[in-house]
């Protein structure tokens, strides 16, 4: 039988690139299990779908007989779980979603994994690996003076998505130290890029700009974040797949703080030596708008367990993601207006900027 993993929520964002990114680098076959929710989009996986390496499969994590049949089915070597609720204004509005998905979600998978673990021969067993992708978001808000958080940082979430993502990362912790399912987690800081939907803050503010809507910014637009290109995220996911440590978690960033404001000036600086306004500059485009209930003020994390484990680095600082990003959507028109004639044009108020 070939090498196989199995990936959840591999229609998405992180998880679309990181199958692209496989079937690319490695030679296992990747079967990818996605629910298409409002952010799942077939359209992200252009290229994939045709490959003998890669089956899509319709269905949710919360489906104990289906996660059974496809783990007997297919005997993957690991199990890349990157099915998630993610967007914190959505989980503000709608909180209850985002307990089904990340957290009864991921505990079905998890007791799923557990069950096949258990009957695998002993040298597959200790191959065998369980990645939870998860957020910087756990760690709460740090104030200016703070240092980076490790690992080792008390969780303090403060919005119903980042408590549901907490939740689940202490029950893939559980499951590692109760019954020994080899487990690894990834706590990633912002990530951006190509196909990511436009409820998030970058590619929310490069599709307004195009159609000259406001770029809008959250409260003083002084919250900072780490951002992390996305490809850099997957090949750090890969990199703790192969050389991480069972029980482990490992936390994941581009490594230097911006501030919201001026990811908007630099991304209309962008557009306007790519698509001059004809109007105007872009810069004049950006608003103000009320802060959202909890906003966390500042991310900030070390990564320097990651480098020193596996040697991973990120490649791209954010001047040049941001400017391949804001690229990518240039050129992928198509995408775009599938994506903002669906959904998001009736649930993301034009108002409000959203990450």
């Amino acid at each position: 039988m070939q090498p196989t993993i199995l990936v959840t929520g591999g229609a998405g964002f992180i998880g679309s690139n990181f199958v692209l990114q496989w079937l690319d680098k490695e030679a296992h076959k990747v079967v990818n299990l996605d629910l298409l929710t409002y952010a799942g989009n077939r359209d992200n996986l252009a290229g994939a779908l045709e490959s003998q390496r890669h089956e899509f499969v319709l269905g949710d994590i919360c489906d104990s007989a289906l996660l059974d049949t496809l783990l007997k089915r297919h005997r993957p070597r690991a199990v890349v779980h990157l099915a998630a609720e993610s967007h914190v204004d959505r989980s503000i509005h709608a909180p209850e979603t985002f307990v089904q998905t990340n957290i009864i979600g991921t505990f079905r998978l998890l007791q799923a994994c557990l069950e096949y673990w258990r009957e695998l021969p002993p040298d597959e067993r200790m191959s065998f690996r369980f990645l939870h992708g998860s957020t910087d978001e756990v760690y709460g808000s740090l104030n200016p003076e703070d240092p980076p958080v490790t690992e080792s940082t008390a969780y303090a979430p403060n919005s119903p998505y980042a408590a549901s993502k907490a939740s689940s990362d202490h029950l893939v912790r559980s499951f590692h130290q109760t019954y020994g399912l080899p487990t690894v987690i990834v706590n990633v800081s912002n990530n951006y890029g190509p196909r990511q939907f436009p409820e998030k803050l970058i590619p929310l503010l490069i599709v307004n700009a195009v159609a000259g809507k406001p770029m809008p910014i959250y409260g003083d637009g002084l919250q900072t974040r780490e951002w992390l290109y996305v490809k850099d995220c997957c090949e750090a996911l890969r990199a703790v797949l192969a050389a991480g440590s069972p029980g482990e978690s490992y936390n994941v960033s581009g490594g230097t703080e911006v501030p919201n404001i001026r990811i908007a000036h630099d991304i209309a600086k962008i557009l306007q030596e790519r698509r001059p306004s004809q109007t105007g500059y872009y810069e004049s485009l950006i608003t103000y708008v009320a802060d959202r209930p909890g906003h966390d003020r500042r991310y900030a994390i070390d990564s320097s367990k990651i480098k020193l484990e596996t040697g991973w680095l990120p490649t791209k600082n954010i001047d040049t993601g941001l400017r391949e990003t804001v690229e990518w959507y240039l050129t992928n028109p198509e995408w775009v207006q599938n994506v903002t004639t669906g959904k998001y044009c009736t649930w993301v108020p034009e108002s409000k900027a959203h990450m």
